[in-house]
């Protein structure tokens, strides 16, 4: 194991480099780092030396604490493209098996936001849809979603533990082809933190989603997804037109 010397390097990024190795060569995902107490002991340093090493890691995703047990090897990020698709077809692209908790289906009056993007008019009905997202048994999203009673009279006899995608298709000839996405990032609350089963203020990557089939809004979900456990890819290009002369000298 390195030593943590009084060198260029600020100690703290020794330290963290140390632990770095340990949980990415030495521990499998989910197990546990030595103590604070131990690592100040076997490495001579402060103990704010050691929380900034570990805040560090557990901002980066590598190491994840605890309430009351301590901190652990962070399992992997989940990494997606942004694409149309089900929570559930992604999750089994990557070879996991999802799975669902199905929170609540109520047919309400859905909220002004929810109404606008469903063009829904003064007094129709939404079916109102809560559910947390598994993959492989680890609960990866909370999902708070709205749809047209009208276009789903019956969406509460349906089997929502899978794909809503699939049941839309296949139950109610409404395929998804198209949506509008928005993302933002906050902090779990007490609530969220509870049914993703993670730590409060935990970060957050938020998607709001209105998805359509042939050009009839039919969801508008609002998808909380652990920051600790996913990451999205996005590939950009310059679509502006390029001129011949672009770049050179006039």
């Amino acid at each position: 194991m390195a030593e943590i010397t009084a060198g260029p390097a600020p100690k703290h990024l020794q330290l963290r480099d140390v632990l770095s190795t340990l949980a990415t060569r030495e521990l499998e995902p989910d197990a546990p780092i030595p103590s604070e107490r131990d690592l100040m002991a076997r490495h001579g340093v402060s103990r704010a030396t050691v929380r900034k090493a570990i805040d560090g890691l557990v901002t980066d995703g590598l190491l994840r604490r605890v309430h009351g047990k301590g901190t652990f090897v962070a399992r992997p990020r989940l990494s997606s493209d942004l694409h149309l698709a089900s929570f559930s077809q992604d999750m089994r692209r990557r070879g996991l098996e999802p799975s669902t908790e199905l929170l609540a289906l109520e047919a309400e009056r859905p909220p002004s936001d929810a109404a606008q993007a469903l063009q829904l008019g003064p007094d129709e009905l939404a079916w109102r849809i809560d559910r947390v997202r598994l993959a492989d048994g680890q609960p990866i999203a909370l999902e708070n979603g709205w749809l047209p009673q009208r276009l789903v009279p019956d969406l509460h006899r349906c089997d929502l533990g899978g794909s809503l995608y699939a049941v839309l298709a296949d139950h109610y000839g409404l395929g998804i082809d198209a949506a509008e996405q928005t993302l933002w990032g906050e902090a779990a609350d007490g609530t969220v933190a509870h049914l993703l089963r993670t730590e409060v203020n935990t970060p957050l990557l938020v998607f709001q989603r209105t998805s359509s089939a042939g050009g009839v809004p039919v969801e508008h979900v609002v998808s909380r997804y652990r920051g600790d456990r996913y990451q999205v890819h996005m590939s950009l290009r310059d679509e502006r037109p390029r001129h011949h002369d672009e770049g050179n000298p006039s």
